[in-house]
């Protein structure tokens, strides 16, 4: 899913844009999103933030060896990005047949990148700790937007939890503080170990007082601290998630990979 950023909804309504026919469609259908990129013939746009703001975290936590989905990839330059910086397996899927038909054919020639039609509510067609790594920008905020709004997030993290090996990371960028996402990140059947990053949205002018790479306390509630405000309102929060399981042998490039910034 990508284009113009969905309205930072952090209920669980039915938020809605568009319609077909004049019916109202919602951010977690695929007619909405099929309507859009016909609408905008498959230019290319990335939701929040592009690769070169999201590259430390991405270079910090991903190896380039490593499997990665991306998730609801829309039309966005962040996976070819990717790919010129040197990593050579993204899965790119997103509920849209119609976005990712323009994708294949945009793409025919580079080996690095496959391009699924699939619903991040289901991703059945993925054997269990298949990727070391899953990326979402907005898909998840999508949902949030969506009917079902809580059902629909419980399915998606739950799905990314058994797709990611032990060791792996999940990095989310939202909109949603930690009051309105830690809740669904930790739900019943996922353990991670989650660290929160602040990033500033593109264009913001002001003055930050901490580097983006420098962790945001949570509370033991998983909350910000009292008093704690975002230079820029309007930030996109990055949840870097690691699946916390029972770990074996060498693992996967991920597991290495962080031990090794470790002892740097």
């Amino acid at each position: 899913m990508s284009s113009s950023s969905p309205p930072p909804d952090d209920g669980e309504g039915e938020g809605s844009d568009g319609n077909a026919g004049g019916k109202s469609l919602s951010y977690g259908e695929a007619e909405y999103w099929d309507a859009r990129y016909v609408e905008e013939g498959g230019a290319p746009y990335d939701w929040y933030q592009r690769y070169d703001a999201l590259r430390p975290f991405v270079r910090r936590f991903v190896p380039p060896a490593s499997r990665l989905l991306m998730i609801g990839c829309g039309s966005a330059l962040m996976s070819e990005d990717m790919v010129s910086d040197g990593y050579v397996e993204i899965v790119n899927i997103d509920i849209s047949s119609v976005v990712i038909e323009m994708m294949r054919k945009k793409y025919f020639d580079i080996p690095q990148l496959q391009y699924l039609r699939v619903d991040v509510r289901d991703m059945s067609m993925f054997p269990d700790e298949s990727f070391d790594c899953a990326i979402d920008k907005g898909t998840l905020d999508s949902l949030m937007c969506g009917v079902d709004a809580p059902l629909s997030a419980a399915q998606m993290v739950l799905e990314v939890d058994r797709l990611i090996r032990p060791g792996g990371v999940f990095i989310l960028i939202t909109y949603g503080d930690p009051s309105v996402r830690v809740p669904h990140l930790n739900q019943p059947g996922c353990n991670w170990k989650i660290v929160l990053y602040i990033l500033p949205r593109p264009g913001f002018t002001g003055k930050i007082r901490r580097h983006v790479l420098d962790p945001v306390p949570l509370t033991e509630r998983g909350r910000l601290p009292d008093g704690f405000v975002p230079e820029d309102p309007d930030s996109h929060y990055v949840y870097v998630c690691e699946k916390m399981q029972v770990l074996t042998g060498a693992g996967s490039p991920t597991i290495n990979h962080i031990e090794r910034e470790g002892e740097e």
